[in-house]
């Protein structure tokens, strides 16, 4: 293994260190993302160098290629890596912390107990002093959202209105 792989596959492993304590509520305690330091080969006949990841199934006890994730798993798994990235990078910064995010869809794939997990991540960040920005057309999250900007697209233009922002 060549340095730079050793070094990015250290930053990997911290950042699924920081991935897996959301990823383990999100998931209802089902999922945990491993690094696999396996060289295994690529779609394109690469090497993985160390920089792969296995998902382990807390309910089947087996270790998952991601690509075999549905696609509401596939959305808490990126969302949980996206957030253990910021951690790692906020860490890396001293403390200066990446104060705004934006999730662009991906809701309307998750059924009710996941969706309450996600949330419950989103609205730590929140609580936390972080700006979280929604992006979604999943009408569930109306009654969930208090403060939101709705978009309402008309022959003549599209329409801006604030609802529950004081």
């Amino acid at each position: 293994m060549s340095l730079s792989s050793f070094v990015l596959g250290e930053r990997l492993r911290q950042v699924v260190d920081a991935a897996n304590e959301r990823l383990d509520h999100m998931s209802a305690r089902r999922y945990l993302l491993r690094h696999d330091l396996r060289k295994t080969a690529g779609a394109r006949g690469r090497s993985g160098g160390g920089l792969g990841l296995r998902v382990a199934d807390g309910w089947t006890g087996v270790d998952r290629d991601p690509a075999t994730l549905s696609g509401g798993e596939s959305f808490i798994t990126s969302l949980a890596l996206a957030l253990g990235l910021a951690d790692v990078v906020t860490a890396e910064a001293g403390g200066a912390e990446i104060g705004t995010l934006f999730v662009d869809e991906g809701f309307g794939t998750l059924d009710e107990d996941t969706l309450d997990g996600v949330l419950d991540i989103l609205d730590g960040l929140r609580d936390g002093g972080r700006a979280v920005g929604i992006i979604s057309h999943v009408a569930e999250l109306r009654s969930r959202v208090p403060a939101q900007l709705r978009v309402s697209k008309t022959r003549t233009g599209s329409t801006l209105s604030a609802v529950g922002v004081g």
